[in-house]
């Protein structure tokens, strides 16, 4: 690490350090911690809310999802600020505030709780959220450290805990005037770095118009297991379809990546968005309606830069590695070979030189190389040679150029990956590869931005969830108590995230924040929208919705869903096979995202219950839209 980066970290780790002492200052109560004391200036909760929407799981996980898959998941940039911003702003932030404010509520299981009067809905809400949400903490620490590691040439363990600990530093000490306070600055930041990002992408790659035909021109170029699926190119849309019931063959899986990108990639996280813990208490730490509306504008500016920005690059990524990469290296080894295992599809390993013949013929040949400025006892580069990487030996001393003429997703595989390589190392790879050095170190601090205003949320939204919704609801403390027990909470689900993050790795970080997206979008969103506009909304209908959304969802992801299916294991450990899907129903329900099913039938749980089961009492209800509080 040369000391320009040093410099530029530790002025920012002050400056992030000194926005959580004021947080720390000005946290004198539970309010205070909780909500910010309700008095949150509206465009610090603006950037605070599009910088803990926007996290490294959205730059890096879904821009390397861009890079696999296409332009078509710009779809997920319009859903995000059509239902992320305007929807939640306009619609659900008001009601939302003005529900938050006066049934006192600091959490948004606190706030589902008082509006349907029970204790249990906010126990289970939180019980919900404390379990799941490291799942998406996951994700974004994974996206931090994927870019850490080879920035400061450490491990990838070592990035986790050095990225876990400064987040939780000023946390656990500021509450979420702290998180905001630094949320603000960070999205300050991403904005900077992301618009810098745009401008030297379309500068290497030739301009606007040339970036674009070149990635039109890639199409040829898809990798047959992606075309099998439907890819068909990276500026088109895959192919869309619905294959019919006992298909076998390609005609089973080629619509499969339409469904992968629409239900999980844009609808999973654009309809998740409107029931995420973290996002949702933003709204209540406002005083009024205009402080909501001022921050539209902003928020929607703020999306388009985060999320439409890393989807254009990570399709463009592609355009760089194929056509303009050059590695100034020393190479170590122009055939070394890596051994993808017996079914061509586990993690690459060295073959040795006494491997057995069957280990020979099935391993892949690989160029190993250094780069400048790295020692001995650095790791090795690996890059898959194929007929279009060309080798030039350097002359006199000077370095060897390698011309890979890869697209991105095969520049990723490597040692330790499988040969589909892993997508959450594409936007890494090409920050480090096609853009100058110093702006290596801004997108350094854009990602520890985008990672730190994320996580700070998830952690003060676990941590709530134990201290207020659980702890102090069951068992009656006093508010003095519940800060150390939120404190407390926020200790257990770091570290539930780091351990996740070290099991977990490779290819997962957009899949795990839409499963996290959806699962709260099927269990809170029909409950919680019927209980802002829905008078008739019964208590009854409220606890059915959250748990057959919850459970619906978690049994689509353990039997049928292939992906999460296979991962877990479950349902081949139960039944012997990977999903529970019959030749009686269409391959294609096997990537249909659990949202899809999950959601509706919530939906109309929450509607059918509430029309069977008694009203609530009309004193009550009218007390949760804005009366005077009943007397008992």
């Amino acid at each position: 690490m040369d000391i320009f980066t040093l410099i530029a970290l530790l002025i920012y780790l002050f400056a992030i350090g000194y926005l959580g002492y004021q947080g720390y200052r000005q946290t004198k109560t539970a309010s205070d911690y909780l909500v910010a004391g309700r008095n949150a200036n509206p465009v610090i909760m603006a950037l605070s809310y599009g910088a803990t929407f926007i996290s490294t799981s959205a730059i890096v996980g879904f821009g390397g999802a861009a890079a696999n898959f296409g332009m078509g998941v710009l779809w997920l940039t319009v859903l995000n600020i059509f239902m992320g911003i305007f929807i939640a702003f306009v619609v659900f932030g008001n009601p939302t505030r003005r529900m938050g404010h006066h049934l006192d509520a600091h959490t948004f299981p606190e706030l589902m709780g008082k509006r349907y009067g029970s204790r249990l809905i906010q126990v289970l809400c939180a019980l919900i959220i404390f379990c799941l949400m490291p799942l998406y903490a996951m994700a974004v620490i994974i996206g931090g450290a994927e870019f850490i590691a080879p920035i400061f040439h450490i491990s990838y363990d070592a990035a986790l805990y050095v990225f876990a600990v400064v987040v939780a530093a000023y946390v656990i000490a500021g509450g979420i005037k702290g998180v905001m306070l630094t949320d603000a600055l960070q999205g300050a930041i991403m904005l900077v770095g992301m618009l810098f990002l745009l401008i030297f992408t379309y500068t290497q790659l030739g301009g606007f118009t040339a970036a674009h035909q070149a990635l039109t021109d890639l199409a040829p170029s898809v990798p047959p297991s992606l075309a099998a699926i439907g890819h068909r190119g990276w500026a088109a849309m895959p192919a869309f379809g619905w294959a019919a019931p006992g298909s076998t063959g390609g005609e089973a899986v080629r619509y499969h990546l339409w469904w992968i990108m629409v239900s999980t990639i844009v609808m999973g996280v654009g309809i998740g968005v409107l029931a995420q813990p973290q996002l949702i208490v933003r709204f209540m730490t406002v005083k009024s309606k205009q402080a909501l509306n001022r921050g539209v504008a902003a928020g929607g500016i703020f999306i388009l830069f985060m999320t439409g920005v890393a989807f254009v690059v990570g399709a463009l990524a592609n355009v760089y590695f194929a056509k303009h990469e050059t590695i100034r290296c020393t190479i170590i080894e122009e055939q070394a070979l890596l051994d993808p295992g017996p079914d061509g599809k586990a993690p690459l390993t060295r073959v040795l030189p006494d491997a057995a013949s069957d280990v020979r013929t099935r391993a892949k040949p690989f160029i190993t190389y250094r780069l400048p400025g790295t020692t001995e006892d650095q790791p090795l580069h690996y890059l898959l040679k194929t007929p279009g990487v060309k080798v030039e030996r350097g002359v006199d001393g000077g370095p060897d150029l390698i011309r890979p003429g890869h697209i991105a997703i095969a520049r990723t595989v490597t040692l330790g990956t499988t040969l589909q390589g892993n997508s959450d190392t594409i936007i890494p790879r090409f920050i480090n590869s096609a853009l100058p050095k110093w702006f290596g170190v801004l997108f350094l601090l854009t990602l520890l931005s985008a990672a730190m205003s994320t996580l700070s949320s998830q952690f003060h939204t676990m941590g709530t969830a134990i201290g207020r919704d659980i702890f102090e609801t069951l068992g009656g403390a006093h508010s003095t108590r519940t800060v150390l027990i939120t404190r407390c909470g926020i200790v257990v689900g770091i570290l539930t995230a780091i351990v996740l993050g070290k099991l977990v790795r490779g290819n997962i970080i957009a899949l795990a924040t839409a499963l996290f997206f959806g699962i709260c979008a099927a269990s809170f969103l029909p409950s919680f929208l019927a209980g802002l506009f829905w008078r008739r909304m019964t208590r009854p209908a409220a606890l059915a919705s959250i748990l057959v959304g919850f459970a619906t969802s978690a049994l689509w992801s353990v039997f049928i869903n292939a992906k999460t299916a296979a991962g877990l294991g479950i349902c081949k450990a139960l039944f012997g096979t990977p999903t529970l899907l019959t030749e009686a129903f269409s391959p294609t329900w096997a990537v249909v995202d659990p949202l899809l099913v999950a959601l509706p039938i919530s939906a109309l749980t929450a509607f059918v219950v509430a029309l069977m089961t008694r009203p609530m009492p009309a004193d009550y209800v009218t007390y949760c839209f804005g009366g005077p509080k009943p007397v008992r």
